[in-house]
């Protein structure tokens, strides 16, 4: 599965990107990766500078092995490495041919929508069509005191930016007003992409306010399904379908994003991802109040209806086309990169992932 070029788009449609078409027996096969910071023989945590050196090579492979993008998230804490991705992501142009670079998500709350427009319009020229946008308001809220925003803001910032990046990525000159910002009247932003709209996505963990806020700007959407059964998210799925058809936007993809890791055998992925799982299911629970996770909950999320896609080639092959089955989705981002999980297991997984779970996927659908 490979991306495809950006020639003959139509660039002034609401969402034009050079995407494939939605809809039919296809799904295309993504990576997402915060940059999880590993650890040393020793025990002590990887350098960031390592783990960024690292992740360019995960994306070199992942373009090698024909997956269709590669997107990094935004945070900005000790245990994940990517705070620029743009920066990275210019990096990995220079190191790729074919796969799309995104961001995965990029904070848009708590950046300039304009900087936010000019540095991945300046990795698509980089990377000849090939960028792409996940915006977001993120997980965690560590870039609101870092930049010095009040998180009573959370709400206005978002729907304010959002709506000024909007009218920036049209490629015309941008009149906006609003109170998070000084209004712009008439001015224009450079450089523009040379045969295409930004590809612009939005991530939505799950409320029906924010499918209809996509649907509103005609973006395509992607879920993120960290826990709790895929299926789930059926009905919001359909009323991002139903809410584009009322606002009178062509009909943009559907994609989800769920964490994973593929071995030779449903054993050896089980055992190799379940403590690094763990450690971050764990940690990030604490600081939200969750109760502790076991293995109960684990092997309950790597079941056939489950979150996770944690197996051999053959159970995530499976678990994908039964994603494909239940939601109709277009895509599916896999996220590779779980807590300390080793290196050379992540790449390990994304060549089985490209070279045996991408065609298997394939063809189960074709037949």
């Amino acid at each position: 599965m490979t991306a495809t070029s950006g020639e003959g788009l139509v660039p002034e449609s609401p969402a034009a990107s050079p995407t494939v078409p939605v809809g039919g027996d296809r799904i295309l096969l993504g990576l997402n990766t915060f940059g999880d910071v590993g650890v040393n023989p020793d025990g002590s945590p990887q350098p960031h500078a390592e783990v960024l050196r690292q992740l360019l090579e995960q994306a070199e492979l992942a373009d090698a092995v024909g997956l269709h993008a590669f997107g990094v998230g935004e945070h900005h804490r000790k245990d994940y490495a990517v705070s620029a991705p743009e920066v990275f992501l210019a990096a990995a142009a220079a190191r790729t041919s074919r796969i799309r670079l995104g961001s995965a998500v990029t904070v848009l709350s708590s950046d300039d929508p304009i900087r936010v427009f000019q540095r991945f319009s300046t990795v698509d020229a980089i990377s000849n069509g090939r960028a792409e946008v996940m915006l977001g308001r993120g997980s965690f809220v560590e870039s609101f005191p870092l930049f010095g925003l009040d998180l009573a803001d959370y709400e206005v910032l978002f729907e304010e930016k959002l709506e000024l990046f909007d009218k920036v990525r049209a490629q015309k000159p941008v009149h906006w007003e609003g109170r998070t910002r000084p209004s712009l009247h008439g001015l224009s932003v450079y450089p523009p992409l040379e045969h295409h709209l930004l590809p612009t996505w939005i991530g939505v963990g799950g409320t029906p306010e924010s499918v209809l806020r996509c649907a509103q700007y005609g973006y395509p959407i992607i879920f993120a399904i960290i826990g709790g059964q895929p299926r789930a998210f059926g009905p919001l799925a359909d009323l991002y379908r139903e809410a584009m058809g009322k606002y009178g936007h062509p009909m943009q993809q559907v994609a989800t994003h769920s964490p994973g890791h593929v071995a030779a055998t449903d054993e050896q992925a089980r055992e190799e991802f379940f403590p690094h799982w763990l450690a971050l299911r764990n940690r990030l629970g604490a600081e939200r109040g969750w109760g502790p996770a076991g293995r109960g909950e684990f092997d309950a999320l790597c079941a056939p209806e489950g979150a996770l896609y944690v197996g051999s080639p053959d159970t995530v092959a499976r678990k994908i086309v039964q994603l494909k089955r239940n939601l109709g989705v277009d895509r599916f981002d896999f996220k590779y990169s779980n807590g300390p999980l080793p290196h050379a297991a992540m790449m390990r997984s994304i060549e089985l992932l490209g070279t045996v779970v991408a065609p298997r996927v394939a063809d189960t659908l074709a037949g």
